[in-house]
């Protein structure tokens, strides 16, 4: 190409580009890219001239490092560097795209496209050994960048993208899957209009999705299956509209959800399952519409409040160290409950651990005996009613201070019942002096003998009293001999 067949816009790039300085085509600071299709001639540039400067057509200026750098210009054609080796970073800020760039395969040294509009941006396999920026652009159509190799981080906050028309209407607007970021994605208060693909991605460092909007309704907003990070993935904030899908993912640091609105009603909110995670943060979660799905996943900490949740929890398999913030066990067990279908012991198990890993003993004895209380539910009913029994005296051996109860109650009912109304002995003369307590004590306990039980034979209504103590105390001994032996078991 002959510089005499530039343009004086053009012109004005081609000379600038050896000398890596920038040329700024806005009329004032305030403009916006959106308005880009109808500037002038005096700020629209042709793509080929561009791509012929990227490809090494102007000559070089020594002691100076060339670049592409220009705002506010009118790109009409199409960019097309697909499998291009370009050694000169491009700056293109508050840029209007007519054609979606195509960069498919290329080698670049650094892409800038802030507050730019684009139709799209076509680059599966990109090479960028610094950085790629995309922050507050407006990009209507596909931003395809699978399978990208970026050395340093992906800026997209304050992005706009989609909803994508026309014969791409099917694609995620926003294609990262697979690809390896070397240090962040930067991602805060971008905007999707349809699902959010990171499927496979490597993160070096962090993903920061703060206060963005994911909007797939009845459908995926993120799918991130199998996502590897290097620290935290934080979306604090956050709005989704669909399904947030992180199966599989592994993120050693914190995956922080806090005050984040997840919206997919009748549908799973969230789906974290078989995931390995440092931290998992979810407080004040207080809108979640959907279920939530933690099955089979490993977290250090576990930071949930309890009640927030108008759909069940899934937690099957689900495994913590330790669960915050520390509240009653009887505030935890109602997530429980109305949880998985069905009776499952490892989520009352779980939870019975982390108490006995924070100390307290008290509410762990809770949890497991809530699950044995469910457990009942699902037995024939010649065993509920066995287990209603256990439960009712001594709590399933975790509430071993109730049979003392049962048994001093009948003790005393006994003793008073004996002494106001002495019975009869057996043989005159040889029966020791009769003690009313001892004697109850001999009715009720089958395995001590004072021997007042076989010199002394009631009658009358103290006969049916002695009845009672028999079997009561027989089921008494039996029933928390049963409990106390099963927590014995367990602990």
């Amino acid at each position: 190409m002959e510089i005499n067949d530039l343009t004086p816009a053009e012109r004005r790039v081609w000379e600038a580009f050896p000398r890596g300085d920038g040329v700024d085509f806005r009329e004032h600071p305030e403009d916006s890219s959106v308005d880009g299709a109808g500037w002038g001639p005096g700020r629209t540039l042709r793509a080929e001239v561009l791509r012929a400067l990227l490809l090494g057509a102007a000559p070089a200026v020594e002691g100076r490092v060339a670049g592409l750098k220009i705002k506010g210009a009118r790109i009409v054609g199409k960019l097309d560097l697909r499998y291009a080796v370009v050694d000169h970073p491009i700056r293109m800020r508050d840029c209007w795209f007519e054609r979606t760039p195509l960069l498919y395969g290329a080698q670049l040294k650094a892409l800038v496209l802030g507050y730019s509009t684009l139709p799209g941006l076509t680059a599966a396999t990109l090479r960028v050994d610094v950085v790629l920026r995309l922050s507050c652009c407006r990009i209507s159509g596909p931003v395809r960048l699978q399978g990208a190799k970026i050395s340093g981080g992906l800026f997209l906050q304050g992005a706009v993208v989609g909803p994508v028309t026309g014969e791409e209407a099917d694609e995620p607007p926003l294609q990262l899957n697979h690809v390896e970021i070397g240090t962040d994605i930067i991602a805060n208060d971008l905007t999707v209009h349809g699902q959010l693909r990171l499927n496979g991605a490597v993160v070096g460092g962090q993903i920061n999705l703060e206060n963005a909007q994911l909007l797939a309704p009845d459908g995926t907003a993120l799918q991130a299956e199998t996502l590897t990070v290097g620290t935290n993935l934080h979306a604090a904030r956050a709005r989704t509209q669909g399904r947030l899908n992180l199966t599989g993912s592994r993120i050693p640091g914190r995956l922080n959800l806090a005050h984040a609105v997840l919206d997919n009603p009748g549908g799973i909110a969230l789906r974290a399952s078989s995931c390995t995670v440092g931290e998992m943060w979810l407080p004040a979660c207080e809108d979640v519409r959907g279920t939530v799905n933690l099955r089979r996943s490993q977290f250090d900490l576990l930071n949930m409040r309890p009640g927030t949740w108008r759909d069940p929890l899934r937690l099957d398999g689900l495994t913590y160290r330790a669960l915050g913030p520390h509240l009653p066990a009887q505030e935890r067990l109602a997530a429980l409950e109305t949880g998985e279908p069905g009776y499952l012991p490892y989520p009352y198990e779980q939870l019975a651990a982390a108490y006995r890993t924070a100390g307290d003993e008290e509410a762990a004895r809770t949890v497991m005996l809530a699950k044995l209380r469910r457990h009942r539910r699902t037995l024939p009913r010649h065993a509920r009613l066995w287990g209603l029994l256990q439960d009712a005296t001594v709590g399933y051996g975790f509430r071993p201070l109730r049979a003392a109860g049962w048994l001093t109650a009948l003790l005393l009912t006994g003793a008073i019942a004996f002494a106001l109304q002495p019975p009869r002995p057996l043989k005159q003369g040889e029966a020791p002096d009769f003690n009313a307590v001892f004697y109850t004590i001999d009715l009720m306990l089958p395995i001590i003998g004072f021997g007042q039980e076989q010199a002394f034979a009631p009658s009358g209504w103290h006969q049916w009293l002695s009845y009672l103590l028999i079997v009561t105390g027989w089921i008494l001994a039996t029933t928390t001999a049963a409990g106390v032996s099963r927590s014995l078991r367990r602990q």
